[in-house]
């Protein structure tokens, strides 16, 4: 059966279906040898060109899509190319063919933590829109003294510059002195939107790092600075929770090192998440 253009494209991992839209508009993209139109659809039988570069036969439509975890280490930024030319999270992946890796939402270059990547940009536009509502887990360690007031505040929300935000959760984890670490869960992913909620109530985060997002939780054995492809029950919860089908991948699970050294950080860790600190 055909399918809109734009699905195709997005689904292959070139980026979510409004950006196609505009690929597409800006005569990017050529079906069968034409200079491809709005509202094209195209079949597993057509031929695509995404700036002159062909696109797999049946990629889009019958490939099974990827998915991979990483565990980002501070220091590298969430885009393909730095003026600055600092490292990126993309530098190091797998290398693939007629597809590439979308990342499914972003962490600053002072958060490290859990990063998913995929090559179907339909996935990642669901996953990252407000509408999907996915959980996302942080430890967080603050500076500064913390009184239940500011717990409460942080949990009914505070008014940002881009609008209100809030933590649908808080617990309090563990601590010394004037360093505390909480672990901190939010529904959207604005920029730096942990830190400033923090820092609306005049503490500082000293340190950040994703641990969760929606169900896939960082495994044990994936240290800073390596990557799995994940594959079964956790591939299959996020495409239900993002509302497409699932098409099972029969390449073996990728377990690599990106790096050969050790983190120095040092981030709570437990079992079982803490009772609430409500």
């Amino acid at each position: 059966m055909d399918e809109k253009l734009q699905k195709v494209l997005a689904r292959a991992g070139y980026g979510s279906r409004r950006v196609m839209e505009t690929w597409i508009s800006a005569g990017r993209i050529k079906v069968n040898g034409a200079i491809a139109g709005l509202g094209d659809r195209v079949g597993p039988d057509d031929k695509i060109l995404v700036d002159g570069k062909k696109l797999a036969a049946n990629t889009a439509i019958e490939v099974p899509q990827r998915i991979l975890l990483y565990n980002k280490p501070i220091g590298e930024i969430c885009t393909r190319d730095d003026p600055e030319g600092r490292k990126t999270v993309f530098d190091n992946l797998p290398e693939l063919h007629h597809a590439r890796w979308v990342v499914i939402g972003r962490l600053d270059i002072n958060t490290s933590g859990l990063l998913l990547f995929t090559t179907d940009g339909e996935l990642a536009n669901r996953l990252m829109h407000p509408s999907s509502q996915v959980e996302r887990e942080y430890a967080v360690r603050v500076l500064g003294d913390v009184s239940p007031e500011m717990i409460a505040a942080m949990h009914e929300g505070v008014m940002l510059e881009d609008g209100k935000a809030r933590f649908t959760d808080i617990q309090y984890f563990a601590g010394e002195n004037s360093n505390h670490w909480y672990h901190v869960v939010i529904l959207e992913g604005r920029n730096r939107e942990v830190r400033r909620l923090w820092e609306s109530q005049g503490v500082r985060v000293s340190r950040l790092k994703r641990v969760r997002f929606g169900n896939i939780f960082i495994p044990s054995q994936i240290s800073v600075g390596r990557y799995c492809e994940l594959g079964g029950k956790e591939a299959r919860d996020l495409y239900h929770i993002a509302g497409l089908k699932y098409r099972p991948t029969k390449k073996p699970v990728m377990r690599r090192s990106i790096s050969s050294k050790k983190s120095s950080a040092s981030f709570p860790r437990k079992n079982t998440r803490p009772k609430s600190g409500r």
